[in-house]
Order: structure tokens, then sequence, then C-alpha cells
């Protein structure tokens, strides 16, 4: 057995939370607390400063949650992560298939020791890159892959790939299941309510992310917001309607028949190769 000394970050908003994590960790053989952070800013910071082996991760924090710091850091940059959560039992499911672990708040003591059992198995058996691809496919981005500028031809300003790159799976709740749905298969993205909703040949899912978190991941060299509840994919676009009183839509070519906002109709006309007049 490995003798190395488990160095762990504890990341929690609430200050009892943050004090009883410090307890149970210093109670551990061979593990010392490394640093605290009491939001997602100051975690991100620690994680890429102190470089811990292990990271108790509370999901829900104001500003940036559990999966933003993921996010911000990279998961190809993430320390083994056990996550700290309340959410409802979907959530729960999808925080399994990225992390080591998972605590549902409140947890005793035995449940912490088999959460941190199992964090320092994965650790000593070197198989945190498993735990990184896992990362990345709730994130729906490539773990490896490195940050990437849109092809030039698709913009001559293209955004910048975030850190983990564009998205290229979703994970959306079905009938109480995690299902993957590759961003290959979305055909456009619609506003429903706070949420979005991803439309494919089959059918619609509904997301817990807001528009403009969604558009800002998603490849702008293939999507593009034509309305301010709209995304669509470009190559599924089959024509520009102009409708009288200056009003305009697209018609994909699977018959749907999509608003274009007035501001947004010269962008889509250069993405579509249309000739300005």
């Amino acid at each position: 057995m490995s003798e190395k000394t488990v160095r762990v970050l504890i990341v929690d908003d609430e200050p009892l939370a943050r004090a009883r994590l410090e307890d149970l960790v210093r109670a551990q053989p061979r593990a010392e607390v490394a640093g605290m952070a009491v939001d997602g800013d100051d975690a991100v910071d620690a994680i890429r400063r102190l470089r811990p082996d292990l990271v108790f991760l509370d999901v829900q924090m104001p500003g940036k949650t559990g999966v933003d710091v993921v996010r911000e850091v990279g998961a190809e940059n993430m320390p083994v992560t056990v996550f700290c959560t309340a959410y409802d039992q979907f959530a729960l499911q999808a925080f399994e298939l990225a992390a080591v672990d998972y605590l549902l708040k409140p947890y005793d003591d035995e449940r912490f020791e088999q959460a941190f059992e199992r964090a320092r198995r994965m650790i000593e058996l070197a198989e945190v890159g498993r735990l990184t691809e896992r990362l990345a496919a709730l994130l729906g981005t490539r773990a490896t892959a490195p940050a990437a500028a849109a092809p030039a031809a698709a913009s001559p300003s293209p955004s910048p790939a975030p850190s983990g790159g564009w998205l290229e799976r979703i994970a959306v709740e079905m009938r109480g299941q995690v299902r993957v749905v590759p961003v290959d298969e979305v055909e456009y993205v619609t506003a429903s309510g706070p949420y979005a909703e991803l439309h494919t040949a089959e059918r619609g899912f509904v997301i817990r992310e807001r528009m403009q978190a969604l558009e800002e991941r998603l490849d702008p060299a293939r999507f593009l917001r034509i309305h301010r509840s709209v995304i669509v994919r470009l190559d599924r676009i089959d024509a520009l309607l102009r409708g009288g009183g200056g009003d305009y839509a697209v018609r994909l070519k699977s018959g749907v028949k999509l608003r274009v906002s007035r501001t947004r109709v010269e962008e889509l006309e250069r993405r579509m190769g249309v000739v300005q007049r």
C-alpha cells in the first residue's frame, strides 16, 4: 500500500460544512488539508495554485457552481473529485458518471469515509485519466482537445473555443435516466423558459442551461443564434424566407420554420453565402 499523503482541497460556501469536512479529513490517516475555498472563483485559484490530489467540491454555490469550476479549470486539469450536493436523483446520476464519488447532504461519517477511501484508491491506482474522461463527458467536451478557434472561412472573427473545446455531447434527463445527445444530432435549439430545448430529428430534450451559456459552448462555425430564443445548425438550413413587412425566417431541411430577428439577418446571409446588395 502506498504511503502517499493525500492533499485535500475543501470547497464549500457554508462555514459549518467546511469545518465538518476539515475535521473528517484530518481524522483520516495519511491525509492533510491543503487548503479551503469559499466560492467558485476561490476554488479555481486554489486548484491551480495548490494542485491538490483530491477536492471535495460543493455543487450548489452562489456565482460559480461546482460544475462551472470544472469547466473553467478544464477536466484535464482537475484532481480526483468528490462532489458534495443536495441535488435530486437525476443530477446525482450525472455526477456519479463524472466523479469518483458524491456526498449527498446531509451525510454521516461512515459515508464520508467510503467516499474518501474510494478516492484514495483511485489516486493510488493512477486512474485519474479515466476520471478526466468522465468529467469531460459531463460537460460535453473533449478532455484532450486543445483550445482552438473555429475555421477562418466560417467567420472573419471566430470566438475562441472554451478550454475543453466545443461541446460534442450534452447530457439530458429522459424518463428518470441520463441520456447523452451528440451535438451532431442537434438541428436547432429554442428557449424553454429559463432553460433550453434541444431539437433533433426525433424529438426535443429540455436541459437545465440558459441559451446564452449554451451558445458560448457551441462551435460558431456550425451554429448561429438567429433570434434571442433560437439557435440553428447552419448546415440544416434549406432556405431563407423573406416575408412581408421585413419579416424573415429560415426553413430547415426537415421542413421546420424558424423566425429570424431583423438584427441577425445580415450575419445569417453572410454565413449562408448570400450575395449582399
